[in-house]
């Protein structure tokens, strides 16, 4: 096991943060998940549904609850360090917690259309 903290309870959904500074920082946090590809699939992080939720504080403090394919993922730490990175260098963000679940599994059906068209998953 990587050693990385572990959440065991399922990701909770806060209220909308789309017309607040932090929403918009969110929304660019998200945007800059993008970048980071799972080396295993070749697919962005937020497409093949790996990031369960992205919430900023005030004072610009970022948590991203992520999960991976499977639980030993021999990439874990590489997502998880790209997540933090990818967070970082958003303007505005002035700390960043990356926490690893897995609760809900993930499944494939949380992939976007996208994904799954890259993997050859019919929807």
């Amino acid at each position: 096991m990587s050693g990385a903290p572990v959440v065991l309870e399922p990701p909770r959904k806060p209220p909308p943060q789309e017309d607040t500074e932090a929403g918009t920082l969110a929304a660019k946090i998200e945007d800059a998940l993008r970048l980071v590809i799972d080396p295993e699939l070749g697919f962005n992080i937020i497409d093949l549904g790996l990031v369960y939720d992205v919430v900023v504080e005030d004072g610009g403090t970022a948590t991203i609850v992520m999960t991976t394919t499977t639980r030993g993922c021999p990439a874990t730490n590489y997502l998880k360090d790209g997540a933090r990175e990818a967070a970082w260098a958003v303007e505005g963000i002035e700390f960043v917690d990356v926490k690893l679940t897995y609760e809900p599994p993930w499944e494939p059906d949380m992939m976007s259309a996208a994904a799954k068209d890259h993997l050859g998953i019919a929807d």
